[in-house]
């Protein structure tokens, strides 16, 4: 799916991506990306998430994006524009520095190493820009992509968290500045 912003200036860039917010206009990729239930097995406990599950989502980080200056921000590839997910930090302990780094890459595009392209960049986001003292991350116990991927990152398991969305305790990590 386009991401019909062919004059969009990204805020961030990698090698193969470019990063900019989430606008009221951008249901339909929100709905391409969290409305696939390949996406949000490991995220949230229900079997499909209807289009009005992902408004609320959509409507959560453009918010967040208002009142914090971050969200789960949607990539693109910059070759072809094409929608491939989000990856971006939400507040986690912010009087100290912490942020909370998340990947959802569109089905199509796993395996291709853009979760870990995406990570990488939001990580130096993340020190660099924001000043951050530290990254929090978690996974669902049963993604064993997600946990390959922290490790690869350099976070460490510090302890288990139980994460109400899917009922479980998700093994966390912490990245250090």
């Amino acid at each position: 799916m386009s991401s019909h912003s062919g004059d969009t200036t990204y805020f961030l860039r990698s090698q193969r991506l470019g990063f900019r917010c989430w606008r009221e206009d951008d249901l339909p990729l929100a709905i391409s990306l969290w409305g696939d239930p390949e996406v949000t097995k490991f995220i949230d406990t229900r079997k499909r998430l209807s289009k009005d599950d992902v408004k609320e989502i959509l409507d959560r980080y453009i918010s967040m994006q208002q009142q914090h200056g971050i969200q789960y921000w949607p990539i693109f590839l910059l070759e072809s524009g094409e929608h491939v997910g989000c990856s971006g930090l939400r507040p986690r302990d912010l009087a100290n520095g912490v942020y909370e780094l998340g990947v959802h890459i569109c089905a199509s595009r796993w395996r291709q190493h853009l979760a870990e392209e995406a990570a990488s960049a939001v990580i130096d986001y993340a020190f660099g820009t924001l000043m951050a003292t530290g990254l929090f991350a978690g996974h669902n116990p049963n993604n064993n992509a997600s946990r390959s991927l922290l490790c690869k990152l350099g976070f460490r398991h510090t302890h288990d968290e139980y994460y109400p969305a899917t009922g479980l305790e998700h093994p966390s990590y912490f990245l250090k500045r």
